[in-house]
């Protein structure tokens, strides 16, 4: 197929700066969207249920999340580790790219949807968790959890609402490593860190990793003044600045369903009776990384405003 210039294509129509060509299909898309739609069209419905199948998918949000504890709980620490993050990231970048650009003409068709999805997505995350012994199958629905608060972020559609997605993403990197960085380092042989028992006196044999795990979690949980309380604020004042009162009053009354079953890991750490096992001895590599992971969960959250700031670029950014 031969190159098509489409600066040239459109002529002297933006001077002498020329736009990267993806800038200009995601511009003439939207354009044409708005100029030939019309309520209940269905090319642009089958556009909106197509594309937000396959991005709700990637992301875990109800009902495309069951792939997602299993994923978890089978793959390798390591991997589920990445996996609970940089997807995730690339996903949510992608999908306000989708519905922010091309298809924001018709954003009186998927606010419905996305509604429904974000309340379906806490509500089943948060509830699920709540009855897991298994640790890592815990943190999938929590992450299905948090998927379904960032997407609040989306159906505000405001600038502080997208500064919110992209602090989420941020800090929910950090807090989340931290925590399956905990997790490997209490591995040994198999036996240390699959289910929740497995913690069981933490606090007696290794109180740096029982702290460390409370901080990661208490940030997991939206409080301050961790970094995860920075991704939830800026989301539910976004809600609150768009009238969608309802909306941010359920948000706010998950936080306490999570607070339970985090909780319930950190009352096994600190209130029950040690395990008679030998916990590992740190690699230079797990030591690293619960010690950045921690700096940023707790710099964060002290010192917000230069991380607001990159934030509300990258925001924007997606915009262009």
């Amino acid at each position: 197929m031969p190159h098509v210039d489409l600066n040239a294509d459109l002529g002297e129509s933006f001077g002498h700066y020329r736009l990267p060509d993806e800038a200009l299909l995601d511009l003439l898309t939207s354009a044409n969207i708005a100029c030939g739609y019309h309520a209940g069209d269905p090319l642009v419905m089958m556009a909106v249920v197509t594309v937000s199948a396959g991005l709700l998918f990637k992301i875990g949000a109800v009902p495309f999340h069951q792939w997602l504890p299993d994923a978890y709980e089978g793959a390798p620490h390591s991997i589920t580790a990445f996996m609970s993050v940089g997807p995730k990231a690339a996903s949510f970048a992608f999908l306000l790219r989708m519905f922010l650009v091309p298809l924001a003409p018709a954003r009186a068709e998927w606010l419905p949807l996305i509604i429904g999805v974000s309340i379906a997505t806490m509500t089943l995350g948060n509830l699920a968790a709540i009855s897991q012994s298994n640790i890592k199958r815990l943190l999938g629905y929590s992450a299905i959890s948090h998927a379904g608060y960032m997407l609040l972020g989306l159906v505000s559609g405001n600038d502080t609402g997208l500064k919110g997605i992209a602090i989420y993403l941020l800090v929910y990197a950090f807090m989340n490593l931290g925590a399956f960085a905990v997790i490997v380092a209490m591995r040994r042989k198999e036996l240390i860190g699959d289910e929740i028992e497995d913690f069981s006196g933490l606090v007696y044999k290794s109180p740096v990793a029982a702290y460390l795990m409370l901080i990661f979690l208490l940030s997991l949980a939206g409080i301050p003044p961790t970094a995860g309380f920075l991704g939830k604020y800026f989301i539910f004042l976004s809600l609150i600045e768009t009238g969608h009162y309802t909306l941010a009053t359920v948000a706010v009354l998950y936080v306490a369903v999570a607070l339970f079953y985090y909780f319930r890991i950190v009352a096994v750490m600190f209130m029950r009776d040690q395990e008679d096992r030998e916990l590992p001895t740190l690699s230079f590599g797990v030591k690293l990384a619960l010690g950045i992971t921690l700096a940023m969960t707790l710099f964060i959250g002290l010192f917000p405003d230069p991380f607001i700031q990159v934030a509300g670029r990258t925001a924007l950014s997606l915009l262009r």
